[in-house]
């Protein structure tokens, strides 16, 4: 197949092209089946070459949502109460727990700051959660805490990425990118990978956190926006109606086709596909945003104002998503940055993160259990890393560093066994001592959840097989039920 360094008129054309010459002509690109599957009737919607939409052994959860506290949480306030940091606090931190060790802002020998919030255990599980979440309280039988979660990066942007790409590096694909890549999707109107945004601002690190890398881009994450009209450029232009839109659409993919035809170039194909479900979402997007017709009661359950962007408003559309076949909805809610200014303390700012996103967290899991959809839907909540026991002090405000040595993550549903605490950290909250649950073992159990073994779940990319997890990960198995 490789071509020779000085071809020969009398050779064949097969003799004459490059092996990436053949393939991009052989009609069997990524792209063009994943084209077939989409465009198929009724069948799974952006599934891969090999693949179709099948798992690799049965799956416990279809869906996947990702609440996503972009800057940190910090565990020591919010789900690991510590007795001895409370009898510390104000000391120096023994230089054995920090020796060799770096931070983003604090100096080694900062003090250990104890928390003004009081823990109660809660549910018949009896797991201890803090007064700042009474709603995540009362859904502590439905939900396991994994208080030993572990990162390998303590900045902002690098660490969002690790978290959802398995890189600190841009140009890896996001984990929805993955499980859409994988498994496809079962709706047919809308995207099979949806992100929705709340908060002062973006999240550090932006569109990367749910590209498609390497992947074609047809399994990007698609940010929708608040509003009547999620998709900027949705909908028609003035004078357009729908017939003439689709004899627009019609044209558009005949002359992709053309050019496809004599390129062969996988990217086309997601062009076409782009095409046809923009046409499509123009009628079943904005009917997705109207919550018309939500009964008062839900409303309420999520402390949702219809008429105002908010996360709980996003963690509704986030049950209508899953209700109507999305496989992977990402929710971003930021300013969870705990450093001491005025806005990032542990007082009031962290009080306001909680009442924020408390009630609507709580919501989603008790609706979708209460509409039968919990057991295939898997719910995880949690941020990019933790905060240190050492304190921060900054305009007199109380805060914490980051920290990638401890923290708590939590999840519900989709063959999650709840009611219980998975791990444990030492007695202050610097170091795992139980159960140690990487980042990327955290990649391979949700795959894991939605079928997919994370060894085997790979693309090639310039000349190696690349995966979620890297070489990394492993199933963290006492999770399940």
């Amino acid at each position: 197949m490789r071509r020779p360094a000085v071809p020969c008129p009398s050779q064949s054309p097969l003799a004459a092209s490059t092996r990436r010459h053949f393939f991009s002509q052989c009609g069997l690109g990524i792209g063009s089946l994943a084209l077939a599957s989409m465009m198929g009737e009724g069948d799974l919607q952006a599934a891969p070459a090999g693949m179709t939409g099948e798992t690799h052994f049965p799956a416990r959860a279809k869906n996947v949502i990702f609440l996503f506290m972009a800057g940190g949480p910090s565990q020591l306030e919010l789900f690991d109460p510590k007795p001895r940091l409370q009898e510390l606090s104000g000391q120096v931190i023994p230089e054995s727990f920090v020796e060799g060790k770096r931070f983003a802002f604090i100096s080694r020998d900062a003090k250990l700051l104890g928390t003004q919030r009081t823990f109660a255990p809660h549910g018949e599980c009896g797991t201890e959660i803090s007064d700042l979440l009474p709603h995540t309280a009362a859904i502590a039988d439905d939900i396991a805490v994994v208080r030993s979660m572990k990162t390998d990066v303590f900045n902002h942007g690098p660490a969002k990425l690790f978290v959802n790409t398995g890189s600190p590096q841009f140009g890896r694909p996001s984990m929805g990118a993955w499980v859409t890549y994988g498994i496809g999707s079962e709706s047919r109107n809308l995207p099979g990978f949806v992100v929705l945004q709340s908060g002062p601002r973006g999240p550090r690190g932006g569109a990367p956190l749910w590209g498609s890398g390497f992947l074609p881009t047809t399994y990007q994450g698609v940010p929708f926006l608040n509003g009547a009209d999620p998709i900027l450029n949705l909908s028609n232009p003035a004078g357009i109606d729908n017939t003439a839109q689709q004899q627009f659409i019609d044209a558009v993919t005949d002359l992709n086709s053309l050019r496809r035809a004599v390129v062969r170039d996988p990217e086309i194909d997601t062009r076409i596909a782009a095409y046809e479900m923009a046409y499509r979402m123009q009628s079943s997007a904005p009917e997705l945003m109207d919550l018309s017709d939500e009964s008062s009661h839900t409303l309420e359950k999520y402390g949702v104002d219809p008429a105002k962007p908010s996360f709980a408003r996003n963690c509704l559309l986030a049950r209508r998503l899953v209700e109507k076949g999305v496989r992977f909805v990402q929710l971003y809610h930021t300013d969870w940055d705990h450093h001491g200014n005025k806005g990032t303390d542990l007082g009031e700012a962290l009080e306001a993160r909680c009442r924020e996103t408390d009630q609507a967290s709580a919501a989603l899991v008790s609706d979708l259990k209460q509409r039968g959809l919990l057991d295939d839907t898997l719910v995880i909540w949690g941020g990019e890393f933790g905060r240190t026991p050492q304190g921060e002090v900054r305009s007199n405000l109380h805060g914490r560093d980051h920290h990638i040595d401890a923290y708590s993550m939590w999840l519900a549903g989709g063959g999650v066994k709840g009611g219980q605490t998975i791990g444990a950290t030492d007695e202050i909250g610097y170091e795992v001592v139980d159960d140690p649950v990487h980042v990327h073992d955290l990649q391979a159990t949700v795959l894991h959840l939605l079928g997919l073994d994370h060894k085997r779940l790979t693309f090639r990319f310039q000349g190696r097989d690349f995966r979620l997890t890297d070489v990394h990960g492993h199933v963290v198995e006492r999770l399940f039920a």
